[in-house]
């Protein structure tokens, strides 16, 4: 194993064990073996430690939503935010990593999403486009649509995270189900007015 890869493993490690907050420097370079000036040679910075862990988070999604056997739109879409939610609850680090640590090498909505930049995404917004079709109304696009989904995911699952909805997981993921599953069928509903 080189160096560098030696380093993003103790980070990693330092991440899943503390988050954003207790990933260091200091603290990787002593996992190492190395002095925290000699980690310098190989990430410019923390935050390019931090980059390197959101890539790797984001590539892990991305491996997730490949591997969702395909099926009719509706219930593919619905499949991917039950991976999605099986990574926020399963791997909560990781999902920190992809999803909610400040990073200027992530993709951004909605340049990087409307450009077709994350393959992932890419098969959300066919999915909707296919579920919508004819009925989506001047001005509502399908990369709106997304947004809305992934906002829903994501603030279901931050809400979890933070202790906001009672019951355990189990009755959460019953609720985050209903409510996706309400979301993507409220798409083929029509026109909005």
């Amino acid at each position: 194993m080189s160096t560098k890869s030696e380093i993003l493993s103790a980070a990693r490690e330092a991440f899943y064990e503390g988050g954003e907050a207790g990933l260091s420097v200091r603290d990787v370079a002593a996992r190492v073996g190395l002095t925290p000036m000699a980690i310098y040679r190989h990430f410019e910075s923390k935050q390019a430690l931090i980059d390197a862990l959101c890539r790797e988070a984001i590539e892990d999604w991305r491996r997730r939503v490949a591997a969702v056997a395909p099926c009719a739109p509706r219930d593919w879409l619905l499949a991917i935010g039950e991976a999605y939610l099986d990574f926020a609850l399963d791997t909560p680090r990781q999902y920190e990593a992809a999803f909610l640590v400040r990073s200027e090498n992530v993709l951004r909505y909605p340049d990087n999403f409307v450009s077709g930049g994350s393959p992932a995404v890419n098969l959300q917004i066919k999915l909707i486009d296919e579920i919508v079709e004819s009925r989506r109304g001047p001005g509502a696009s399908v990369a709106d649509l997304f947004i809305i989904v992934a906002a829903l995911a994501q603030g279901l699952v931050s809400l979890y995270r933070a202790g906001r909805i009672a019951g355990g997981e189990k009755k959460f993921r019953a609720l985050y189900r209903r409510a996706m599953t309400a979301c993507v069928q409220s798409f083929a509903l029509g026109k909005p007015s």
